[in-house]
């Protein structure tokens, strides 16, 4: 992956490119991100540096820790879990809730987010699948009506894709999450609030056994 960056627009792209290695795995949890070597990777200044990383620390993407300073985050499989139930209850009413409120323009919009998820998948952009994912859901949440609802998983954002990320490195994986996505689609746009709501509850508790196993895989590599 080449991460140098043209002059222009310095720290925007600096964080644009970091975030983007960092979800697609080339950072591994509990790396130490050391700032000449990101100097280096990117070809941009130290302040240019500290600044991504501070964007990045407030998207919650990188933790900076007293005496060691920034780290990839570790996330237990006990907070993963925790996050995969509170993403069913709450996406699952989104999705409910959407399907009775959306329009055929978000409904386009779902789809067009669909089709980048569909590509992504056949050439194998982790990147891609994990912010076409990202697309969908917005449309979800934009539309449910609920800020609250929309305020927590977005809180939760950055993790969330720390997971997607586990769950997709899975072979085939992909392929199974395109298909439950399509189906919650086709439920909101028929505005079938319980098929919805069921599709949603079914994609995170795939997505959740896909993570457990590919955590498993890993403590195996250990």
């Amino acid at each position: 992956m080449n991460l140098r960056v043209s002059p222009r627009t310095v720290q925007g792209q600096a964080v644009e490119k970091l975030r983007s290695a960092i979800l697609a795995g080339m950072f591994k949890p509990g790396d130490r991100l050391i700032e000449a070597d990101l100097c280096e990777l990117l070809g941009v200044s130290r302040p240019s540096v500290r600044e991504a990383l501070r964007s990045l620390e407030a998207e919650r993407l990188i933790a900076i820790i007293p005496n060691r300073g920034p780290q990839i985050p570790i996330l237990s499989w006990q907070e993963a879990q925790e996050i995969y139930q509170v993403r069913s209850l709450l996406e699952g009413e989104a999705a409910a809730l959407s399907a009775l409120r959306s329009r055929p323009e978000d409904h386009k919009r779902m789809r067009e987010a669909l089709a980048k998820f569909g590509k992504a998948t056949r050439q194998g952009e982790k990147v891609l699948q994990i912010t076409s994912t990202g697309e969908l859901y917005d449309v979800i949440l934009n539309t449910c009506g609920n800020r609250i609802i929309e305020e927590i998983l977005r809180g939760l954002l950055a993790r969330i894709n720390f997971l997607r990320e586990r769950s997709m490195s899975l072979p085939g994986r992909a392929k199974f999450s395109l298909k439950e996505m399509t189906g919650l689609c086709d439920a909101i746009e028929r505005g079938d609030a319980d098929a919805a709501r069921a599709a949603a509850i079914h994609h995170v508790e795939q997505a959740c056994a896909a993570a457990r196993e590919a955590y498993d895989r890993d403590a195996r590599r250990d």
